[in-house]
């Protein structure tokens, strides 16, 4: 990824800090997008100071991730990558449930995806790029309190084939399918369970990084199952 340009959205979270971390440290020239003003505590020290940061937008909102991306675009010249993180995760029956929840994880995982990616294309055509989305494995078989997020998810695994058959041969489109992510709430929320199963950040960006990069030149249109031990 040495001397790439690539957008890592919703990059002040677990996962994101972790891919952005990742592309930096292989030389890649990342541009940190995220709707939090600030990072949170160490990601300057995971990252350094080469990394170009983009607090405050609202990826939900058309004309703010326009912006988003032309603020990369204009940092570094180019845009050979997008990565798209930004989202969120709501456990709720669909008897008990706020319907309202539909809307905004609709918003948080799928509008996000969307916005993002119209923003890049035209970049990303001009550089033969790549664009990786995250998708869930939830979204394959969908347990009881999962409709929400499950269904959101599914739109991303959908939007993902839907572009890839639109730029093929321009622009290759991949999602990552992971199981539970070993990530602090989760560890919260599931006292009981064996992280040592789930999937670490660490290894889920290996995984991202290769589909963002050169080498994985002839997969497009892939949900890419990575489950751990799970």
């Amino acid at each position: 990824m040495k001397g790439k340009s690539v957008i890592v959205t919703g990059a002040f979270g677990v996962l994101g800090t972790a891919v952005a971390a990742a592309l930096a440290c292989s030389g890649a020239e990342v541009s940190a997008i995220d709707r939090a003003t600030e990072p949170s505590a160490g990601f300057d020290e995971a990252l350094g100071d080469g990394v170009f940061v983009v607090g405050g937008c609202d990826l939900t909102d058309v004309a703010a991730a326009a912006r988003g991306v032309r603020s990369a675009v204009e940092r570094f010249g180019r845009l050979d990558a997008l990565i798209n993180i930004a989202g969120g995760f709501a456990w709720e029956t669909v008897a008990g449930g706020d319907p309202a929840t539909w809307d905004r994880l609709w918003a948080m995982n799928v509008k996000t995806c969307v916005n993002t990616c119209r923003a890049a294309i035209p970049h990303l055509e001009r550089s033969g790029g790549r664009i990786v989305n995250i998708g869930a494995g939830a979204a394959v078989k969908a347990a009881a309190g999962m409709g929400a997020y499950a269904a959101s998810k599914g739109g991303v695994h959908r939007l993902t084939e839907a572009l890839a058959e639109e730029l093929k041969g321009k622009v290759a489109v991949n999602a990552v399918l992971p199981s539970i992510i070993d990530t602090p709430m989760n560890r919260a929320d599931m006292p009981g369970a064996d992280p040592s199963k789930w999937v670490s950040p660490g290894d889920l960006s290996e995984v991202i990084l290769f589909l963002a990069s050169d080498t994985a030149r002839a997969v497009t249109g892939a949900l890419v199952a990575v489950n751990g031990g799970v």
